[in-house]
């Protein structure tokens, strides 16, 4: 059984897949296996990955998002660890060497990340401070932003048992909502070192074609209100994020005279405000 599964979801992104298989069959550390779930691409992706052989278990599936491509991944693994690669990512030669020594290192933190380097529109670029990777109890930090970038994660697999898989309902913010999931009851590691290089910019990303994150963000957080689980101070703080939330997508929708969208988020901010959860209807804001 390898140390790591190396989970890597891809969608017409051929070459920009080769490198990041590169950068992991460069890798210092061996014992590992790698998974590509090829969710429906048509750019002869396949073609592309068979040129690795048997290095690469491969798997190819109609298009269903990158939640199901990671999910399919993780279920066919077999290793202890999972750690996630998106397939315009690299990783640095000495990436899952670190994670290992980290591990062994940290047996009882579950989950852990690395530091980055940015680079946006080719060009490297600083990270603000709000987005500077964080270690220990994350939970209110990440109601803001999704404080943990997939590539750089190393999960037990054991935390897919516990917290559930990627949410296949969205469409984006697919990380966010899993991390808000886990961060309340997991102390979150963090290598101090820069070992993955994250490319954005391009206009196959996500967040090109929803221009409404904040939706997403929001179903997350009603979800999670939705549980027994969380603990008093960490209820309080979820409550009023999704109230600021609601509040600025409300606004959004009537700037744009969007009457019924206003209507929908005005029900909401009445059933968050009384603390009714059950009767939110999350879906809905996956239609905005």
């Amino acid at each position: 059984m390898p140390f790591f599964s190396v989970i890597i979801p891809s969608f017409n992104r051929r070459e920009m897949l080769k490198s990041a298989l590169d950068s992991v069959s460069h890798q210092s550390f061996r014992d590992y296996e790698v998974i590509v779930v090829d969710d429906g691409s048509d750019d002869s992706t396949d073609e592309m990955v068979a040129e690795y052989g048997k290095n690469i278990k491969y798997l190819k599936q109609e298009n269903s998002g990158v939640s199901s491509a990671r999910n399919r991944g993780i279920r066919k693994s077999m290793s202890p660890y999972i750690a996630l690669l998106d397939s315009d990512d690299l990783w640095h030669k000495e990436k899952l060497m670190r994670d290992a020594e980290f591990i062994k290192k940290n047996p009882g933190i579950k989950i852990h990340q690395c530091e980055d380097i940015w680079i946006r529109a080719g060009k490297r670029v600083n990270p603000g401070r709000k987005h500077l990777k964080k270690e220990g109890w994350i939970f209110p930090e990440s109601l803001s932003l999704c404080m943990i970038s997939p590539s750089s994660a190393v999960l037990s697999r054991e935390l897919f048992d516990k917290y559930g898989f990627f949410d296949e309902n969205l469409h984006a913010c697919e990380d966010y909502d899993l991390w808000l999931r886990i961060t309340p009851f997991e102390y979150i590691g963090l290598i101090k070192e820069k070992l993955i290089t994250r490319f954005s910019g391009h206009n196959d990303q996500l967040s090109f074609h929803y221009k409404v994150m904040d939706k997403f963000r929001l179903y997350s957080i009603i979800e999670l209100l939705k549980k027994e689980s969380l603990k008093k101070e960490y209820k309080e703080i979820a409550l009023a994020a999704a109230i600021e939330k609601a509040c600025i997508i409300k606004t959004g929708a009537l700037k744009r005279n969007n009457v019924i969208i206003s209507e929908t988020l005005e029900q909401i901010i009445i059933s968050l405000h009384v603390e009714d959860y059950k009767r939110i209807n999350s879906r809905s804001l996956l239609e905005i």
